[in-house]
């Protein structure tokens, strides 16, 4: 079974040099796993349907089953969402770098594969600073799936992605264990009432979900 290429980077403060190399990847159609705020991410550049395909066919997960992208700032949401609303800046003031991912309407540029057909798109700005600096390196968004197989436990160490997808992968970034915990917490925004897809790591309060 061939093997990915492995870097090892500080959680805290990554090297620039590996941070480039690894967007040199994503940009290239790979597949790059990364570690976020609570598991390892399994990295494609967002607007790449080919790379977006490879992570479905490598995780074997539904189609019907969108995938969420990480950004660097507010700004480069406005380029994946259509429309962001007052409360979702407002969360993400709050919240971002977090784990809380807003479900936006799509931005038409948005690959019609990552939405699976819905037309909306989550989006989280991750606490961790390697996934930030990727995204930054690469300037635009970076899936984060959790990096395993569909259905199997979500992983929370390099040596564990490499174990169960690492044929498949052209690149680990390995900045230790991550926290683990629950997975980010998924807030759908696209509706006139928000609905709570996912309980995870950020404990919602009712202020919240006001106008």
């Amino acid at each position: 079974m061939s093997r990915p290429a492995r870097l090892v980077v500080d959680a805290s403060r990554p090297d620039p040099t590996a941070l480039q190399r690894a967007a040199r990847v994503l940009k290239g159609g790979g597949l790059v796993a990364l570690p976020t705020e609570t598991f390892y991410g399994l990295g494609a550049h967002a607007f790449d349907p080919v790379a977006v395909g490879r992570i479905f066919e490598l995780k074997g997960r539904p189609a019907d089953k969108p995938l969420l992208v990480l950004v660097d700032s507010l700004a480069m949401a406005e380029r994946v969402a259509r429309e962001v609303s007052g409360r979702a800046r407002r969360l993400a003031a709050r919240y971002w770098p977090g784990p809380l991912t807003l479900v936006l309407p799509a931005h038409p540029a948005v690959p019609p594969g990552l939405t699976a057909g819905t037309g909306t798109i989550g989006i989280r700005l991750s606490g961790h600073a390697v996934a930030r600096a990727l995204v930054a390196a690469l300037g635009g968004p970076v899936t984060a799936p959790s990096a395993n197989l569909h259905g199997g436990p979500s992983p929370r160490t390099a040596d564990e992605v490499i174990a169960t997808i690492g044929a498949g992968l052209d690149l680990v970034l390995d900045a230790g264990a991550t926290p683990g915990g629950p997975a980010s917490t998924v807030l759908d925004l696209t509706k006139a009432v928000p609905v709570l897809l996912r309980p995870g790591a950020v404990v919602l309060s009712a202020d919240d979900l006001r106008d």
